[in-house]
């Protein structure tokens, strides 16, 4: 397997250029097109809160400074943009209305990458990350210190939905992994499954793996993080979401314990 076309959003941040770069440690090993996508505020957002049939000063003045803020943002991603090395490479602009258009763009997109603020709900992107991940169902890769394709990939598996559809779509990283372990914690969950029917599921696909059962009680993405230390794993592949996004913003859950986790970089998908 590969891809084809990795996606970078960009907020015309001081962090756009650790996003492409990110970006292109994710394309390159596979020829993959580098799409930068600059997303920034919309007009059409505040629309709502300006009233009806009359535009007075407050609202005129609040609309040029998003106007402007846009134009100086898009500046500073096309100058991120055109710094980055990579030879196979797209900038786009997007107009209002901004979120359907960058929902396009994901849509027709293979991996999505995010840096490490948006996934921690910091910065302009925090919302794009959330609506990309659960709304748009793309699988994303939080790039951390020290990602690359290759190294050490863990892979955590329950056995449900969100953990299959990461499994299957992390593929092209891990066949170019040098080391593939699967991190199951039973203890942790209410399903039943077997490790072995996901190895099985690699073998036929040329990826070779180890199995690891996480047999200690407690919270799964405690068990799972430790696991990755002891790996040495720079890659953690994992559902996200597993129950609803209210319950897990209440509750916690192992989706944001992970996001808050200073390593291993992610790749998710819900």
């Amino acid at each position: 397997m590969s891809w084809a076309r990795v996606m970078a959003p960009l907020a015309g941040a001081d962090g756009d250029a650790a996003v492409l770069s990110a970006a292109v440690r994710a394309a390159e090993p596979f020829g993959a097109e580098l799409s930068a996508v600059f997303a920034p505020a919309d007009v059409a957002d505040i629309m709502p809160w300006l009233g009806e049939g009359y535009m007075g000063g407050v609202q005129t003045t609040a609309i040029e400074t998003l106007r402007q803020a846009a134009a100086t943002g898009e500046a500073r991603s096309r100058a991120s943009y055109e710094a980055c090395v990579y030879g196979k490479k797209t900038f786009i602009a997007l107009q209002s209305p901004v979120w359907a258009s960058l929902s396009a763009e994901a849509r027709l997109s293979d991996l999505v990458v995010f840096s490490d603020d948006p996934a921690r709900g910091r910065g302009p992107l925090a919302e794009c990350f959330q609506q990309i991940v659960a709304d748009e169902q793309r699988p994303v890769l939080i790039a951390r210190d020290g990602f690359e394709v290759g190294g050490v990939v863990a892979v955590a598996w329950d056995g449900g939905k969100e953990a299959s559809r990461a499994a299957r779509l992390a593929l092209p990283m891990l066949e170019r992994a040098s080391r593939v372990i699967l991190l199951a914690a039973p203890r942790a969950t209410s399903r039943h499954f077997d490790p072995a029917r996901l190895q099985a599921y690699y073998a036929a696909r040329g990826v070779q793996t180890e199995v690891e059962v996480l047999g200690d009680k407690g919270e799964a993405a405690g068990l799972l993080l430790g696991a990755v230390r002891r790996a040495g794993a720079n890659l953690l592949v994992a559902g996200a979401f597993g129950h609803p996004r209210l319950q897990e913003f209440i509750f916690g859950g192992t989706t944001r314990s992970l996001l808050a986790a200073d390593a291993p970089s992610l790749f998710l998908s819900h």
